[in-house]
């Protein structure tokens, strides 16, 4: 993991979901932090506690758990997109999955403690705080209907009305797959019938 500075692309994303003042910029200028993943490589892996909340600028990430001997992907997200442990960092525990980078990724980072600090000090990172919350629970909404419909097919269709379906040509097949609990002979039939349609 390669660190540097560098945080305008954080900031300039938050100003444009709800306004922050100066002081809050200055802030966030401080706090955050830049930093550089190879694909493969892991943001968080299962057991250890996950103290940074990212910002993805440009890349693609998927959490997963090991099951059986087998990796189940739980979700998958990319650039503008938030990413951490649920369990690691709300929880401050051992994280649950592990989190992988499925490309070179860039991201803007928060650790904790700069979050907590932020949200007391200033009001409008309270309101940024909720916005994305609000965002990430639409989202883990889908995820859990998603994981409840019983054909294969019928998941793949449900996956391509959402707003998940641009991964559909970035991201690898078996992992697709695994999102959609199907094997990958399976994914790609569907998606060739879809194609075909």
């Amino acid at each position: 993991m390669n660190v540097k500075t560098n945080h305008l692309y954080t900031i300039d994303l938050l100003n444009t979901i709800f306004p922050i003042s100066p002081k809050l910029i200055e802030y966030l200028h401080a706090k955050l932090k830049f930093t550089k993943y190879k694909k493969g490589e892991h943001i968080c892996n299962s057991g250890e506690e996950c103290d940074k909340m990212f910002v993805l600028q440009k890349g693609l990430v998927r959490g997963y758990f090991i099951s059986g001997g087998k990796e189940i992907t739980t979700w998958i997200s990319c650039d503008r997109e938030l990413v951490t442990s649920i369990s690691g960092f709300f929880k401050r525990k051992a994280s649950v999955e592990n989190i992988q980078c499925l490309e070179d990724t860039s991201a803007e980072y928060l650790l904790f403690d700069d979050l907590k600090y932020g949200m007391e000090i200033f009001p409008e990172m309270v309101t940024l705080y909720r916005i994305l919350l609000e965002q990430y629970y639409i989202y883990a909404e889908d995820r859990a209907f998603l994981a409840r419909i019983p054909g294969a097919l019928e998941r793949f269709r449900y996956f391509n009305s959402t707003y998940q379906r641009h991964l559909l040509k970035r991201a690898p097949y078996k992992y697709l797959a695994s999102l959609l609990a199907m094997r990958p002979e399976t994914f790609s039939r569907i998606l060739t019938e879809f194609r075909e349609e």
